[in-house]
């Protein structure tokens, strides 16, 4: 999964170079997203995505993982997004309202940079709001996406902190699932762990007295009750077919 999805052209905020531009906001037109099947998920938002999405972990690498939101079954597949271009669900992930700006390395090192992508049609010189004064300073819209930008970030580390967590209890077991289609076809979900409620269950008290203590415990129950919408997800393709 790329680390930046539906970012096309993500380059380093400047106010030199994008002095002039502006941001005209598309009001309820996500259609960036639409070949997106998944977005990462901060832990703070699990409980509201619970109600729509299943939340499941991707696998990175050999031992790290990120919590998603699964939003289609099939790759650069977005069910959530119907012809028009809107969001199809009453929670839309932080991870996507967040655009068309980004934290993102864009040199060797740790530090992240606001960027921005200059594919996004609503950046332009002619209407919207713009990102920075006359002065050079940024405009007030520009500060609170960077703000938006800082807790997302925030509780994002917070996440990583808590998924070590649960990798280092061994609590984590592979996601088997077979999705037939309405088509006729089949196949396996893949690539994607789960919580193992068995082996949280078995838990030490003291071990578990620190998962309910530090709120993650809560993270992980809204992540399992969130896997039976699987199910309500896979109802979603033979109406996007049919529609077709």
């Amino acid at each position: 999964m790329a680390s930046l999805l539906f970012y096309d052209k993500p380059v380093a905020l400047n106010k030199v170079a994008h002095k002039d531009l502006k941001i005209k906001a598309s009001e309820g037109d996500y259609s960036f997203s639409k070949n997106t099947n998944s977005v990462v998920l901060a832990g703070v938002e699990f409980a509201e995505a619970a109600k729509e999405y299943p939340i499941v972990f991707a696998k990175v690498g050999e031992d790290s993982m990120v919590p998603v939101a699964l939003l289609g079954l099939r790759n650069e597949e977005n069910l959530m997004i119907d012809d028009e271009g809107n969001w199809d669900a009453k929670y839309i992930p932080a991870f996507v309202r967040r655009y068309p700006f980004v934290l993102a390395k864009v040199t060797e090192g740790d530090d992240l940079t606001v960027c921005v992508d200059e594919s996004y049609e609503g950046l332009q010189e002619d209407e919207g709001e713009a990102l920075f004064t006359e002065d050079g300073e940024n405009t007030p819209m520009l500060d609170k996406a960077i703000s938006f930008l800082g807790e997302y970030q925030q509780q994002y580390k917070r996440t990583e902190a808590a998924i070590k967590r649960l990798h280092d209890l061994d609590l984590m077991m592979e996601l088997s699932a077979k999705v037939n289609m309405n088509d006729g076809q089949e196949f396996v979900l893949t690539g994607l762990m789960v919580v193992d409620e068995k082996k949280l269950l078995g838990l030490d008290d003291d071990k578990a007295l620190e998962l309910f203590k530090s709120g993650e415990l809560a993270w992980v129950y809204s992540h399992l009750i969130s896997l039976s919408n699987l199910g309500s997800l896979m109802g979603r393709v033979p109406a996007q077919e049919d529609a077709a």
